[in-house]
């Protein structure tokens, strides 16, 4: 008994008719998911963006609290250590030569100012950042050309032994803790003028 063929029929491209529909049908398939997944990645583009400005306005308040927190209470903890503050003043912004600085606050008398640097979390690299940015700051404030310049850092934590890092460069190391702020050298302390 012979077997009995089909004869099914064919496409231009000699393939059965019922594979160029399932081929159309993929091709199409496969454009929707190319469109899928770019409207899916502008999506998470956008996403991001508002997920970093977010993030961005969270760390600028938090950040001016602090600040806050530390300048209210920076005349006294200040004085305590024999340095007369007159006046204080937050952020101090400005360009010099066109090198952008910026200084939380500054604490002034006749003779001195204390620059103050305001961190959540004071690690070392901040450190070394403010240490260099601070023997800078009688060129970009020349006001203060004169005085004598002290550093202090402020923050609410350390990461590791920043905060001794900071003393031995000769800063004030300031822990801001509930509505107020302290410094926590070690008694005896001297800080490094600049």
């Amino acid at each position: 008994m012979e077997k009995e063929t089909v004869n099914e029929p064919l496409s231009q491209y000699g393939r059965p008719v019922g594979f160029d529909q399932v081929w159309q049908m993929f091709q199409e398939t496969d454009k929707k998911f190319k469109e899928t997944d770019k409207m899916l990645s502008e999506k998470f583009r956008e996403t991001d963006k508002k997920l970093n400005k977010l993030e961005q306005l969270f760390t600028s308040q938090w950040g001016k609290l602090v600040e806050s927190l530390v300048e209210g209470d920076l005349v006294n903890v200040l004085n305590k250590r024999g340095i007369r503050v007159e006046k204080t003043i937050q952020r101090i912004k400005g360009n010099h030569k066109g090198e952008n600085f910026e200084y939380d606050i500054i604490a002034v008398n006749g003779k001195e100012i204390v620059i103050v640097e305001v961190k959540t979390t004071l690690r070392g690299k901040d450190v070394e950042w403010f240490h260099e940015k601070l023997w800078k700051a009688k060129n970009f404030l020349p006001e203060y050309e004169g005085k004598t310049i002290y550093g202090a850092m402020a923050f609410i934590t350390a990461d590791g032994s920043s905060d001794c890092m900071a003393e031995k460069l000769g800063f004030f190391a300031i822990r801001a803790t509930g509505n107020s702020s302290s410094i926590i050298n070690e008694v005896g302390f001297q800080p490094k003028a600049f």
